[in-house]
Order: C-alpha cells, then sequence, then structure tokens
C-alpha cells in the first residue's frame, strides 16, 4: 500500500473539491525527466532551475573533459529528484497555503479519496468541542492575609 498525503486548500468551503493527494515515495518520471515532471506538476521554479543545473553540469563536463563523471553529476539532480519530487510537491502547496489535512493509506488515488472522505466525514461528525472547565469563583478559598516569602499563617494561633 502506498501513503498520500492529503492537501486541503486555504479555503474550507471547496476542499471536498480540491482536495490534492500527493503519494508519498519515489517517482520514476522525475528521475527520468526531472524538469518535465517539476512542469506537469505547474512548479515552474523548480523545473527552470532543474534545467540550468543540469545543463550547466554538462557543459562544465564537456569543457573539464570530465565524460563520464559530468553525466554522473547529472545523474545526482535526476535521482534527487526522483527522491525527493513529492516532498518538493509538498512544499510547494504548503508555500501556497494549502495545509496538510494528513496521510491515507491506499494502493491507488481513487482509493486514497474514498477513505479520505469516510475519514473526513466521521471526524466532522466527532468534532463537537468539550466543554469548557472553568472554575466557580465562588467556590474559591479566600485568600489569607498573612506573613509572606513562604510562611504560612495559622488563624488562632501565635
Amino acid at each position: 500500500m502506498a501513503a498520500y498525503v492529503v492537501m486541503e486548500p486555504p479555503g474550507r468551503a471547496e476542499k471536498a473539491d480540491t482536495t490534492a493527494f500527493v503519494r508519498d515515495g519515489f517517482t520514476w518520471l522525475g528521475l527520468l525527466a526531472p524538469p518535465l515532471w517539476f512542469a506537469w506538476h505547474r512548479l515552474w521554479i523548480e523545473a527552470a532551475l532543474a534545467f540550468v543545473v543540469m545543463a550547466l553540469l554538462s557543459v562544465l563536463s564537456e569543457k573539464l573533459g570530465l565524460g563520464l563523471a559530468g553525466s554522473l553529476l547529472s545523474l545526482l539532480v535526476s535521482l534527487y529528484v526522483g527522491l525527493e519530487g513529492q516532498a518538493l510537491r509538498i512544499a510547494a502547496l504548503r508555500r501556497r497555503g494549502w495545509h496538510s489535512w494528513g496521510v491515507v493509506e491506499a494502493g491507488w488515488m481513487g482509493d486514497a479519496d474514498i477513505r479520505y472522505a469516510l475519514e473526513a466525514e466521521t471526524l466532522a461528525d466527532e468534532a463537537v468541542p468539550a466543554p469548557r472547565m472553568v472554575p466557580d469563583a465562588a467556590q474559591a478559598r479566600p485568600s489569607q492575609p498573612g506573613i509572606a516569602l513562604g510562611l504560612t499563617h495559622i488563624p488562632g494561633r501565635h
């Protein structure tokens, strides 16, 4: 089973329709084509940054004559996106004001949506605020006038 991080939009009125499910785990497309994967998920700054870094590493490896080492450096960028791409998506949603509802475990995205809907419904039914416990001022014991600094004053004894 996969774990899906449920992200809710900032406006809670429409959260059922626009909730985002981000699969927590490795992304193969992020490994194979990081800029395209970022662009697909509308992470434009990250896509441009990945493209520039990969292009710079390619140019540097050509100028320095690194050969295979230059390709391995570019592979490190791809590996990073494959491993941390989903976390970068979650961080981008948080920057836009979205908040994390929780984690749902499911085999497929559709199952995760159903589990989220059922769990959110049961939590909404149970979300009755607890009664506030405020002490009654009439039952409070009166302050004892007397000696200060930790010394106690017992009435009737001198």
